[in-house]
């Protein structure tokens, strides 16, 4: 079993730094991610968001039933931020902007950006110059939907470094990293920061990165 890294306690929850390839639901080969921190911290837990399993970084996990229904709450209304970062190969449609689209599932778990807006997914996103050949983007989802970072990549036409599902350059790792976390809870404001994985195009990114 994977040993997990908790990078913020509080009385009512969580903040497990989740590494690349952990599942939130469990699979033949492995327990769900919130299941095996339970099992290591011997108590009960519970998932109040979601990570796509090749995603790193900041997941919230509830203590209690009654935080577990609070935070999920926030979420639902959209009072949590969340920042991402990802890597990836070539040159962007656009450097900075919003990404904006329904999204349709097309085949096989995949997804894909419309031109309608009728309950458009939404990303707000930066990107800066990394290394030669690639970018870092800094992301903000302002919806919550499948896949809608790694679509949103695609549709700019730079799919994320190790995204074999939309045709990202190879890698060992997603590059995609759940960074920042930020919300008002108990009328406190947490701002929790995940450090980003220490491996491949990860390495490069500089010491210190501004969110948008």
């Amino acid at each position: 079993m994977r040993e997990l890294t908790i990078v913020f306690h509080h009385p009512d929850f969580y903040v497990l730094d989740k590494p690349a390839g952990a599942p939130m639901h469990a699979n033949d080969d492995e327990r769900s991610v919130v299941h095996q921190l339970s099992e290591q911290l011997n108590e009960p837990l519970w998932p109040v968001h979601r990570l796509d399993t090749p995603t790193s970084g900041a997941l919230l996990v509830a203590r209690n039933q009654a935080a577990a229904a609070a935070l999920s709450e926030l979420f639902a209304q959209r009072a949590v931020q969340k920042f991402y970062l990802a890597i990836s190969a070539g040159k962007p449609k656009k450097k900075q902007g919003l990404v904006s689209g329904d999204m349709q599932n097309v085949r096989r778990g995949n997804w894909r950006l419309l031109h309608t807006h009728d309950n458009p997914a939404q990303t707000r996103f930066m990107s800066y110059s990394l290394k030669p050949g690639y970018r870092y983007y800094v992301l903000k989802p302002i919806t919550g939907r499948t896949h809608q970072l790694r679509v949103a990549l695609k549709s700019l036409g730079v799919p994320i470094c190790g995204d074999k599902r939309y045709g990202g350059e190879p890698a060992q790792h997603l590059h995609l990293h759940a960074w920042k976390l930020q919300f008002t809870y108990a009328n406190a404001l947490i701002d929790i920061e995940v450090p980003w994985p220490a491996y491949e195009h990860f390495l490069d990114l500089p010491a210190s990165i501004s969110t948008l």
